[in-house]
């Protein structure tokens, strides 16, 4: 029998799902969009490259390279690959043991860990993992969305004042030296970069189809220039050399596999971890619904192909997929675009390039990172839930004070933690008819005070599942209720009951026959089908007896009604029941006064 595997052409090339989209107002707008982040990335290649110990030019190759591959078999329309701060940082930590950095071995094992790292993501995505990224929750990435973008802020100060600081320099000792040393602010420096800053709100507030941080950028430069550039202070980004990456398949033996496979798998899963979450930020705001698994796969191919082609390993970056949106990109044909504009740039108008000043540069990604920060959804999440807050807040420090990579982790275990707490103590309520409704419905005790409970029977409502974690809170309330009182019966209201396995199962049968021994019993009502199941094949409810289940609470009630002690009832004056005023066994002023409603 032959198996037919529903592959269709968008499966393999995920690109043609979007090339409908493609239009003369679209690949204007990518056009700009591709134009203004291949300015910017000119800097951040050459200083991304450098922390990775590669020689500079590596980084402007892998923002040539793998965007366009990302973005082709990725999912996103936004999200913009290449080279950033955390991988460069692990990709530094992880050769540099094994080689000098910036040496042909160096570069060599370098490509080698990126083939590794892409082929562990590629595996990943054709294994359908995708939905592990279903256990970072919006909260988490906006929290680390917030906190990336915050660092991004402090990583232009140096460039936004004019103060030196170290290159190394952590988040806390960034803001001390420019506390420590804001009278040494460059005033030209600071002055382009407010120019460029405040030309690119401005003309985004009044005008928001125009490029405005290409055309902030231009006036930035200008200024720059004109006021005096290098010999007041104002740095530019430099000359660059005018060289396209040449393919070169990575040199593999089995001793360099061996060493760099515990880094590349984490130089992987960092670059899914990050990629997923800046293309869900961004996807929040432009309403798209990305697919993780697609982006397992075109994160994995980009550093594969990337790898053959003088690449370092790469992921999606906050800064430019911020550039992408902001600028008013369509389709991922912006990627492709700041791709080639890249390559033209290095190739023809390098020399141009060195007279782009690095204080206008700060000044976009200002603007970039503080539009990341998503301030509407922290000020519903910090009124409507605490729990989410402290996830929020616990990311949010977590990405500035720890590696990125962490954060995120730091973010979901808060989140699983919560979680599992509360399913492990789900809801459990006392109810008790209402004596002001016509049907006596049933209400929280805790809800009403004064609501009136018959003596000898209990009624609780759960609201959860009953399963191996739940079941020793559970327990534990069941036997404060029999301890604390002298009922003989319990009614288990079980509508928000959605699950049952073994070990709530097992508890069931024992429950019920603790209240046998009490001279009652338990009985359950509302419980759905699809919760019975373990109770039916593990022979459960046979053990307990399918008579003590009814379907509806009312139905209960009325057989329990039956079950309880005449002479009890009649010294009663709660009379809680609708059947109590209808008993013609009971009468009292109690039930004339009710039989009346």
């Amino acid at each position: 029998m032959a198996i037919q595997l529903n592959i269709t052409k968008e499966d393999i090339f995920p690109f043609l799902r979007w090339k409908d989209e493609v239009n003369k107002e679209s690949l204007r707008a990518d056009f700009l969009a591709g134009l203004t982040g291949a300015i910017i990335v000119l800097p951040q290649g050459v200083a991304f490259a450098m922390i990775a110990g590669m020689p500079p030019i590596y980084g402007l190759y892998t923002a040539m390279i793998t965007p366009i591959v990302a973005a082709l078999f990725g999912s996103s329309r936004h999200l913009i690959s290449g080279p950033n701060t955390p991988i460069s940082l692990i990709v530094f930590a992880a050769v540099s043991k094994l080689a000098e950095p910036t040496t042909e071995a160096f570069i060599q094992m370098t490509f080698v860990m990126t083939f590794m790292a892409g082929t562990i993501q590629l595996m990943m995505g054709i294994g359908r993992l995708g939905s592990l990224v279903s256990f970072v929750s919006h909260t988490v990435i906006v929290g680390f969305t917030a906190g990336a973008a915050t660092l991004i802020l402090t990583s232009q100060t140096k460039n936004f004042f004019g103060i030196s600081v170290a290159a190394n320099a952590s988040f806390l000792d960034t803001w001390w030296a420019v506390v420590d040393h804001i009278d040494e602010t460059n005033g030209y420096v600071l002055f382009v970069a407010l120019v460029t800053l405040l030309t690119s709100i401005l003309i985004k507030r009044k005008n928001p189809r125009l490029p405005h941080m290409l055309i902030a950028m231009i006036i930035g430069s200008v200024l720059a220039v004109n006021l005096g550039g290098e010999s007041v202070g104002i740095k530019f980004v430099g000359a660059l050399p005018s060289e396209l990456p040449t393919p070169s398949v990575p040199s593999f033996s089995y001793s360099s596999i061996q060493k760099l496979m515990p880094n590349a798998v984490a130089v992987a899963l960092m670059g899914l971890i990050q990629s997923i979450a800046i293309g869900r930020s961004i996807a929040l705001k432009s309403k798209q619904r990305i697919d993780a698994n697609q982006e397992f796969i075109g994160q994995g191919l980009s550093n594969i192909i990337g790898s053959c082609i003088s690449c370092f390993a790469s992921s999606g970056s906050f800064t430019r997929s911020g550039i992408s949106y902001e600028s008013g990109a369509r389709t991922p044909l912006t990627a492709v675009f700041a791709a080639v504009l890249l390559m033209c740039i290095v190739l023809f108008i390098a020399p141009f390039a060195a007279y782009l000043p690095m204080p206008a540069v700060a000044g976009i990604i200002v603007v970039v990172a503080w539009s990341l920060i998503d301030f509407d959804y922290m000020r519903h999440v910090r009124k409507a839930s605490k729990r989410d807050n402290i996830v929020g807040i616990a990311t949010f420090l977590s990405t500035l004070f720890l590696d990125l990579e962490f954060a995120i982790f730091v973010g979901v275990i808060l989140s699983l933690f919560f979680f599992l707490q509360g399913t492990s103590h789900p809801h459990l309520a006392t109810m008790a008819p209402d004596h002001d409704h016509p049907r006596r419905q049933l209400m929280y005790i805790i809800r009403k005070k004064g609501l009136k409970q018959c003596p000898q029977l209990k009624i609780i409502r759960i609201d959860g599942s009953l399963f191996f974690g739940s079941i020793e809170h559970i327990a534990a309330f069941f036997q404060k209720v029999r301890d604390e009182g002298n009922e003989k019966f319990v009614l288990i209201l079980a509508n928000g009951v959605h699950r049952i396995d073994f070990d709530g199962a097992e508890w069931l049968a024992e429950e019920s026959k603790a209240w046998r021994e009490r001279g009652g019993a338990m009985y359950v009502a509302g419980l759905k089908l699809i919760a019975q199941d373990v109770l039916i094949d593990g022979g459960f409810l046979e053990e307990i007896g399918e008579e003590y289940f009814y379907v509806s609470k009312t139905d209960a009630i009325g057989v329990l009604y039956q079950k309880l002690d005449p002479s009890v009832c009649r010294a009663c004056s709660a009379r809680v029941f609708l059947e109590c005023a209808t008993d013609p066994a009971l009468k009292s002023p109690f039930v004339e006064e009710n039989t009346t409603q």
